[in-house]
């Protein structure tokens, strides 16, 4: 199976385990990533998700376009049909949407090597990416012709400065991790042999506060921060009183007063 899910303690790590196609994924990989991840918002064990490629050369280079052959139906059709139904004829671009997912536990994009196409479109979906020195980046799809499917280019533009997205999306061309890291694609460049250990550091520090509180922030992110400030700031007024009777945020205050670590449940 392409997807290895493994859970340490409170991070759950998964891997896109195809090397030979530089972890290409197929309709059947992508439907056992999307559960793999449903699997982790519901498990209370699970605070965080690191997401990571196979091997040296590719964290992702999007969908094994040798097994995803054009459906033998029209666009039209399957668009107008269920998610599953699509994948069932071969469409494959709504099963690298995850924003369907919901998914409010932090993601940590674990990159080390190619970062292509849709596969730069599922790193764009997580909230951090750590990149090694070899890992490079690009939507290269404008050279074939075709674009970025899954928001490549509206992910792109959140993440850094519009004209240097731009550049990179009607160009194709592909930049290098000192480039991603100057940019501010990437927030972490680490030595190869330190990329896991690195991101599972960071998921230790995120999975050490608050549970609720943390998954509350991600989604204010992605669900407000467009609107005006007067709206969203009273989304952020709303998600904070949902948590102030918590018994977390009551422990967490305890245990500031008491200057001990904080034990959070998540209740």
């Amino acid at each position: 199976m392409a997807i290895q899910l493994q859970i340490r303690e409170r991070v759950a790590v998964i891997t896109l385990d195809a090397p030979e196609s530089l972890n290409a994924l197929t309709v059947g990989d992508l439907q056992h990533l999307r559960k793999a991840l449903r699997a982790c918002q519901d498990d209370e064990q699970v605070r965080v998700i690191v997401l990571t490629g196979a091997g040296d050369k590719a964290f992702c280079t999007g969908a094994n376009l040798k097994a995803t052959l054009p459906p033998a139906s029209g666009f039209i059709g399957g668009a107008l049909k269920s998610l599953e139904a699509e994948a069932e004829e071969g469409g494959y671009t709504r099963l690298i949407d995850l924003s369907d997912l919901q998914i409010w536990k932090p993601m940590i994009a674990a990159i080390n090597g190619y970062c292509l196409g849709g596969g730069l479109e599922l790193a764009l979906q997580c909230d951090l990416r750590i990149a090694v020195p070899s890992a490079s980046f690009g939507l290269p799809e404008a050279k074939v012709a075709s674009i970025p499917a899954v928001g490549g280019v509206q992910y792109l533009l959140r993440a850094i400065p519009a004209a240097h997205a731009m550049k990179l999306a009607l160009t194709g061309d592909r930049i290098g991790a000192d480039e991603a890291l100057r940019l501010g694609l990437i927030s972490d460049l680490v030595p190869a042999d330190a990329l896991l250990r690195s991101a599972l550091e960071i998921a230790e520090r995120i999975a050490a506060n608050g549970p609720l509180a943390v998954q509350a922030i991600k989604k204010l992110a992605v669900e407000t921060s467009h609107l005006a400030p007067r709206d969203f700031t009273a989304q952020a007024n709303l998600h904070w009183g949902l948590l102030r009777d918590s018994a977390d945020r009551i422990e967490g205050r305890q245990a500031f007063a008491e200057k001990r670590p904080a034990k959070y449940t998540g209740a």
